[in-house]
């Protein structure tokens, strides 16, 4: 292979291809609840539509609130260990292999709780639409994630359609 070529597919390597035991991991800890270890498998990539993570959540913990999505979709592949899917006010036994579909929208809040004593491993895979808007029913709050920084809120703190215009 020429100079060139390598060069060619070591550039397509990295913008295409990224393995989930050698991607960056940041600890999110909250005690009493939340202790995991997320990665961004997708950043850095070409992919413009999916993004994708890697969540590792220690035993008895959870990674994130329950909430729903008001456009995007999500799939969580369960790669190790087992816990609980909260979702639709209900609680779903999930283990290694199975592969979870959430549609957008408020019929579907969920999300994952690790309630064995070993950690849960699993993909999270979502459409990247934005602007994206995400309810969460436990805390009513609302959170609008475009670009830049989040803007979260509380609707009982929300402002009337006129407020501040002439």
């Amino acid at each position: 292979m020429t100079e060139e070529a390598q060069d060619k597919a070591a550039d397509l390597r990295r913008k295409l291809i990224r393995n989930i035991d050698q991607v960056p991991r940041e600890r999110y800890l909250r005690p009493p609840r939340y202790d995991s270890l997320v990665g961004a498998v997708s950043e850095g990539t070409l992919a413009r539509k999916l993004g994708c993570g890697v969540d590792t959540v220690a035993p008895g913990q959870q990674s994130c609130p329950y909430h729903f999505h008001h456009t995007q979709e999500e799939m969580f592949i369960i790669l190790e260990g087992q816990g609980t899917l909260r979702v639709a006010g209900e609680l779903l036994p999930v283990q290694a292999g199975d592969v979870i579909f959430i549609p957008c929208g408020p019929e579907y809040p969920h999300h994952l709780l690790n309630t064995s004593d070993a950690e849960l491993k699993y993909l999270s895979i979502s459409t990247q639409d934005r602007p994206e808007v995400c309810e969460y029913p436990d805390s009513g709050k609302i959170a609008v994630f475009s670009k830049g920084p989040a803007f979260i809120h509380r609707r009982e703190n929300g402002l009337d359609y006129w407020d501040g215009e002439p």
